[in-house]
């Protein structure tokens, strides 16, 4: 993907989140790699979404290097940066503060697979983060909600199960493209919204078997899906 590609790709994840009602204010940012090269493309801090271009995004590599000082990067670039050291799939990362999936970040409430709407993009519980300490807190923040996302994700496929809500937070959600991201962004909204009514008409339901789990997720994103054309 060529540069221009990436920074023009990154500005529509961004706009989308705004679009699709996840972002309020500046309360968000969306970034993408490309793996050859190893650039970054993210959304610059504090600019209004309804002025941003492609010539906004920032650029730079995984070391957090900066190819041009016009604009400073999200401040949750260091967040992006460890989890697309930790996980060499995924593509783009989204940050969001959409209004369910916040409040079971804020509830420390895991969403597990209570039906198949969950299942067609999430193999399994979405889980949540352990706090953070003090320390992490106070030294290095941004880095380290990188790291307690990447711990909880722990040896497991990332994009098995594409979202983690860092606790007392929000969520970050990824993907292998930024479109992919926005998508997962959407339904990880979606699915936190429904468990949450779920949850207010009676006690936590259920999860789903195992085998309807595997069958609406294997066939979409398994070796032998069958799912689209």
């Amino acid at each position: 993907m060529t540069l221009a590609a990436l920074k023009q790709a990154v500005l529509e994840a961004n706009l989308a989140t705004v679009r699709h009602g996840l972002v309020k204010a500046t309360f968000g940012n969306a970034s993408g790699i490309d793996r050859g090269s190893e650039r970054i493309a993210i959304k610059p801090s504090g600019v209004p979404y309804e002025e941003m271009t492609a010539d906004h995004m920032v650029v730079t590599d995984l070391a957090g290097r900066t190819f041009d000082n016009r604009f400073r990067p999200s401040s949750d670039l260091d967040t992006h940066l460890v989890l697309y050291r930790a996980f060499p799939t995924v593509g783009a990362i989204i940050h969001t503060h959409s209004t369910y999936a916040t409040i079971m970040a804020q509830a420390r409430r895991p969403i597990p697979p209570l039906g198949t709407t969950h299942a067609d993009y999430f193999h399994g519980t979405i889980p949540v983060t352990r706090d953070l300490t003090t320390e992490e807190i106070t030294e290095r923040y941004v880095e380290a909600t990188g790291e307690v996302i990447a711990e909880t994700v722990g040896k497991g496929d990332p994009l098995a199960i594409p979202a983690v809500l860092v606790a007392g937070h929000g969520p970050f959600v990824w993907g292998r493209d930024p479109e992919q991201a926005v998508l997962n962004a959407m339904i990880l909204e979606e699915v936190a919204k429904m468990a949450w009514h779920g949850a207010a008409l009676d006690a936590v339901p259920p999860p789903i078997s195992q085998t309807l789990l595997d069958r609406h997720y294997l066939r979409k994103h398994g070796a032998n899906a069958t799912y689209g054309q």
